[in-house]
């Protein structure tokens, strides 16, 4: 299996989890506040979709060869998570079924030397196309919203940077990692890469 087919499968394993739980969410759940602050959770739904939309032109970017931005604007990608944050959940899991549909097409269609053409995302240098996957896989899962009507309190970890961060990335159990909410230290978490 290649890299991008690889990448690929997570991505769909962890899109269809994301997608659980936004239909199990009712429309009140929808207008809580989520963990980033000064949005619901009709923002961090509105924003994936919007974010599969913006990896769509990168990928169609690199099939083509045409620059094709992410986004138009900062402005404008924050305009659209503003007005789409209030929708009703089924709206808002409907939206994210629907991208994720168009990112997994836009992606299916790919030549494999396109994954090797440059492409640049709002903000940054520019890098292959290949690692859009990762990016899409990065923002499904960093803001992967917890499931509706979890009682269970937070789990926090506390360390030094290097170590959340080797965490983080899979490269270190975090054993030297302080946790609160749980009793038997850090959680395990899949592996990025």
């Amino acid at each position: 299996m290649d890299e991008a087919s690889h990448s690929l499968d997570r991505l769909a394993a962890a899109s269809e989890r994301l997608l659980a739980t936004a239909t199990a969410l009712s429309d009140a759940q929808a207008r809580e506040p989520s963990l980033l602050p000064g949005w619901t959770r009709g923002h961090v739904l509105t924003h994936i979709a919007r974010n599969a939309d913006g990896m769509v032109n990168l990928l169609s970017w690199a099939r083509t060869g045409t620059e094709t931005p992410m986004y138009a604007s900062a402005e404008s990608r924050n305009a659209d998570i503003e007005a789409g944050a209030g929708r009703r959940a089924a709206d808002l899991a409907a939206d994210l079924r629907e991208s994720a549909a168009r990112f997994a097409a836009a992606a299916a269609v790919m030549p494999g030397d396109a994954w090797a053409a440059r492409v640049r995302a709002l903000r940054g240098p520019g890098f292959p196309a290949l690692g859009v996957l990762d990016r899409r896989l990065s923002e499904v899962e960093i803001h992967r919203i917890g499931p509706a009507g979890t009682a269970d309190p937070p789990v926090v970890v506390h360390g030094q940077p290097a170590e959340l961060l080797a965490w983080l990335l899979g490269r270190d159990g975090g054993a030297g990692l302080r946790v609160s909410g749980q009793a038997d230290g850090a959680p395990a978490l899949p592996p990025w890469r």
